[in-house]
């Protein structure tokens, strides 16, 4: 992605002073960090997090209190103590950030700094899904009440792969000794530089000024800078966003599915509904196996693994007619065949006719965790195929977002290892 958008301007990444935890005054730098906060679905998973020390960042992402209303001021309260305590501290001066991700074969490395925010007919920043304003209410509440971003999105660009620019940057920063480095739980080495030489920085932003951005991960949040800018006229902190942004022809990311969760529908009513209108096919081997029959499927069209009575339920091959009814027209072909949208434009709308709200829907990355949570509650998970990445990007181009949450690019961000407080700036 080298080609500016219509406003002629490309990408436009300032310096911040990065809140960053002591770690002296914590368990471990593994201990106070999180997965962003739509990760961490599972009340089990919070109460770990919570448990892995009194610091950890989902104080801050998720806070816990009796009312809605109340957790943006739990986490300002604790935001503003622990800086009060020492616990976090501000950098003495503005910084990018050379972050870098290694697990295994997986290697990612990115810049992290304050990104002017644009809208997507500026072209600058792409989105490629839709939102949920709910969301994007709860996450405002929280970053207005905070004045904080408290953890970066993960952003795409293409280079033509030359280690100039950016790249040449990040590839002489690494041989320096890091701020911090940690492993996380996940098996994930996490090693962060701050970059404050007025010439790499400048070659940084001269390099990404030539670039658009696809948002990989946080479209949500995104959607919340740009609420949060509207609502402060004046130019200043709020006109920018935390991101991380990674040149994937250098560093490609991985692309996952996420499963729904159909609360209220069990699985025999769900497999009673579809009433011939597509193929189903029972599975009662493994997940792993259930999985790469999912995948024989989706290569030759539209497929989906039904779970949560004990077995696995290959559902594919829609009829024609139905989907013809059901899909909109005036959309790219290579939309109108997207699995998610033949799952809420067919069946979620149609064939099933359950609401996209968060009473009758959950969105789950893990897929263990998706057919566990089925089987506990009578519920469906419908376990998705991911979607290439080409795919993404040309929709995107073309200004045409996927159904919410069709799309887990990975590996994201560890959230805790350094927030930008828009006081600050």
């Amino acid at each position: 992605m080298k080609t500016p958008g219509p406003t002629g301007q490309g990408l436009r990444l300032i310096p911040f002073r990065g809140l960053r935890y002591v770690p002296e005054r914590v368990g471990s730098l593994a201990a106070v960090t999180s997965p962003p906060y739509d990760v961490v679905v599972r009340p089990d998973g919070l109460h770990h997090l919570e448990s892995a020390d009194p610091h950890n960042i989902v104080r801050l992402i998720l806070p816990q209190a009796d009312t809605a209303a109340a957790r943006p001021e739990q986490a300002a309260e604790t935001l503003n103590r622990w800086l009060d305590e020492g616990i976090l501290v501000p950098e003495s001066e503005p910084a990018l950030y050379v972050y870098e991700q290694r697990s295994g074969e997986i290697l990612q490395r990115g810049i992290v700094g304050a990104l002017a925010l644009s809208s997507p007919a500026d072209g600058v920043v792409l989105p490629h899904e839709d939102v949920m304003a709910h969301v994007v209410e709860d996450r405002a509440n929280l970053m207005r009440t905070t004045a904080a971003h408290l953890e970066p999105l993960l952003l795409t660009y293409r280079s033509e792969g030359d280690p100039t620019g950016a790249t040449a940057v990040i590839e002489r920063t690494i041989h320096r000794p890091p701020l911090l480095a940690t492993t996380t739980e996940d098996g994930y080495r996490h090693r962060l530089w701050a970059v404050t030489d007025p010439a790499d920085r400048s070659e940084i932003e001269t390099d990404l000024a030539r670039h658009q951005a696809l948002i990989a991960d946080g479209h949500h949040r995104w959607a919340t800078y740009l609420r949060l800018q509207q609502e402060h006229t004046d130019p200043g902190p709020w006109d920018f966003g935390l991101v991380l942004l990674v040149d994937t022809a250098r560093y490609p990311l991985r692309v996952r599915a996420i499963h729904r969760l159909l609360h209220r529908l069990p699985v025999a009513d769900a497999l009673t509904a579809l009433n011939g209108t597509f193929r189903v096919r029972d599975i009662e081997e493994s997940l792993p196996v259930a999985l790469d029959a999912l995948a024989e499927a989706a290569a030759e069209g539209n497929a989906f693994l039904l779970a949560g009575d004990g077995r696995f339920h290959l559902v594919d091959r829609p009829d024609e007619a139905l989907l013809a009814r059901t899909i909109p027209a005036d959309r790219p072909l290579a939309w109108r065949t997207l699995d998610a949208t033949v799952l809420h434009a067919t069946l979620l709308d149609h064939v099933w006719q359950i609401p996209d709200s968060p009473e009758h829907i959950a969105y789950i990355h893990d897929t263990e965790a998706a057919v566990e949570q089925a089987e506990r509650r009578n519920a469906t998970a419908v376990l998705m195929h991911p979607v290439r990445e080409e795919v993404v990007r040309d929709l995107a181009r073309q200004g045409v977002t996927m159904p919410r949450k069709s799309t887990s690019f990975g590996p994201k961000p560890a959230t805790g290892l350094v927030l930008r407080s828009l006081a600050l700036d």
